[in-house]
């Protein structure tokens, strides 16, 4: 196997193109494959993660400071937790397809690992460690950048704690009054699974065009849900537009 040409789509992904691309192959595996393949050359990617989490809390604070240097110690860490935590982590990770690329042992392939949450942050802090270690904090800053961009983008800069205040049915309503005038409707389309067990599946929609579906244990887990993925759909382009309720 190439290395190089087979992670090809994943340096583009995250721009960054490895020296040494068995660092980036040795982020990618998983023990239950090198448990399941103990001739291989590799070892699990374990290791890098827990040097990820060191890299990418500096990264994330260095790039912190550097664009609200008007916040506070206090202030600071609680953004830095709203963005490196394993929900987030994991979104992000799904954004670069990450989970196409890792290496997995059968029984870990059959029930889902490439979606799993808590695979895809941890295999996203072993990649920034492996950048990291091809290349120096030099290198790992500009990827951490890019890939949590939606983060640290200008549209944050004045008021960046405000949205950690907020629930996201809180803000799609912001959003949608400062633009339309309206607020979203929410309409839970069905439940399924047993009395102590349910599923709730809910839809948002602004006068009458449904804008995202949402999943949850409970109306508000649900409601909260696809409130976030409209939310996350619109704000990108409604920035855009003049906040004087003319847009349609």
């Amino acid at each position: 196997m190439n290395q190089a040409t087979y992670l090809a789509g994943l340096q583009a992904a995250i721009q960054y193109c490895f020296r040494r691309p068995g660092l980036l192959f040795q982020s990618l595996m998983h023990r239950s494959y090198v448990n399941e393949n103990p001739d291989s050359e590799w070892s699990d990617n374990e290791t890098l993660e827990f040097l990820g989490d060191a890299v990418l809390s500096l990264a994330i604070s260095q790039l912190l400071c550097e664009r609200y240097p008007g916040c506070q110690e206090g202030e600071l860490s609680r953004l830095r937790s709203s963005i490196v935590n394993e929900k987030e982590l994991a979104r992000l990770a799904l954004g670069l397809n990450l989970g196409d690329y890792l290496f997995l042992g059968k029984g870990e392939e059959v029930s889902g690992g490439r979606e799993k949450p808590s695979l895809l942050a941890d295999a996203l802090e072993a990649l920034l460690a492996a950048v990291y270690l091809d290349g120096g904090l030099e290198a790992v800053i500009p990827v951490v950048e890019r890939i949590f961009a939606d983060y640290l983008g200008p549209d944050r800069a004045e008021h960046p704690l405000e949205a950690l205040d907020k629930d996201y049915k809180t803000q799609l309503q912001e959003l949608t009054q400062g633009h339309f005038r309206v607020t979203p409707d929410y309409t839970i389309e069905k439940e399924a699974g047993p009395d102590h067990d349910k599923t709730f599946y809910v839809s948002v929609a602004l006068q009458g065009e449904v804008l995202a579906h949402g999943t949850g244990k409970n109306k508000k887990e649900a409601q909260q849900d696809a409130a976030q993925k409209a939310f996350e759909r619109l704000l990108p382009v409604l920035n855009k537009l003049p906040r004087d309720g003319s847009s349609t």
